[in-house]
């Protein structure tokens, strides 16, 4: 495969862990796919979710970097209507005065949390209407001229650090289109609408400063193991764990209440997030991302591994990458 493969680390809180080990498998994770040749890394913001610890973005970006050399590293993404332009242009300018020309800023227009936790962040509502007009401030801040008479970004300005438009509709990619940025489809858990958010991306494209011709990006769940019936046992323990997270947060459910409510209509639906799904050996992953990539038309794999332990994400980012090595050999 000679479509670039990146990774997007959720920073999983499992069952009986804490958000220390977390943080602690989110280096090895970055530190293994340093090792393996993965292109870059994301981390989401997420807010009032007790199975994600990448809430403070920014603060994980860095941690990570710190014990990392090469590997770009980023946000998949910041949400933008809870925090100010400025605040974001120094806390990402910070990050890529530090590590120079490894962070990457997406951004999403989502807000990452529900009503009750949006009031606690003091998110204005309306705040997601001025997404467009807020990613020109923070372009400004962090290139050569701020657009705010008087007002620079200490650090930041001059850093130009590469924006992403994240998005799971018609409205990010057009945009994207729009400001000649890259385009990432959250196609991993929202998969409706990707083929037609990333023909629209195309077709619309307008060439900028950052960017001189489309680069479309689309997330993808990928399990790999030695046999297709324990990759196949990973995924049905996956899906169990992500429709107890949505549906009874408070408690475990055992197997058999984990499949009666996946067989519901509710379930089913929750079940449906996870369409795009590479399940398999190292052999059959491979030639499911090389098809997925060339019929959706994408120039990126953002990879997703939900396996349950760390060692089986692990082992899924090696297999993986035997996988794409061996392909490159051939050619």
């Amino acid at each position: 495969m000679t479509t670039p493969i990146s990774i997007l680390d959720l920073a999983f809180i499992g069952a009986d862990e804490t958000a220390a080990d977390a943080f602690r498998t989110s280096v090895s994770i970055a530190q293994r796919a340093e090792q393996r040749g993965y292109e870059r890394i994301w981390y989401a913001e997420h807010h009032n979710m007790a199975s994600i610890a990448s809430s403070a973005t920014s603060v994980l970006i860095a941690h990570v970097a710190a014990h990392t050399s090469s590997i770009r590293l980023g946000s998949g993404g910041i949400m933008l209507p809870n925090h100010s332009p400025l605040a974001i242009a120094e806390q990402f300018g910070t990050l890529a005065t530090l590590h120079p020309e490894r962070i990457d800023l997406g951004l999403g227009r989502a807000p990452g949390s529900d009503q009750n936790t949006m009031r606690a962040m003091r998110t204005d509502p309306r705040a997601s209407d001025r997404f467009p007009d807020d990613i020109r401030e923070l372009q400004g801040y962090l290139g050569a001229a701020s657009i705010v008479p008087g007002v620079i970004a200490v650090p930041g300005a001059g850093t130009n650090v590469p924006l992403y438009i994240l998005g799971s509709s018609l409205f990010g990619a057009r945009l994207a289109a729009r400001f000649g940025l890259p385009y990432a489809f959250a196609s991993h858990f929202a998969p409706t609408h990707l083929v037609d958010a990333i023909a629209t991306y195309r077709n619309e494209f307008q060439p900028s400063e950052q960017l001189s011709e489309p680069h479309a990006m689309a997330g993808i769940n990928v399990i790999a193991s030695e046999t297709e019936d324990d990759a196949e046992r990973q995924r049905v323990d996956v899906s169990r764990r992500r429709i107890a997270r949505f549906v009874t947060p408070s408690r475990e459910l055992s197997p058999a209440e984990a499949d009666d409510l996946l067989s519901s209509p509710q379930g089913q639906q929750i079940a449906q997030m996870m369409h795009y799904t590479a399940a398999g050996t190292a052999e059959t992953v491979h030639r499911y991302l090389e098809n997925f990539a060339e019929a959706v038309g994408v120039d990126e794999l953002m990879t997703v591994h939900p396996s349950p332990t760390i060692n089986e994400r692990l082992r899924s980012i090696d297999l993986l990458a035997d996988a794409r090595d061996a392909v490159s050999v051939a050619v």
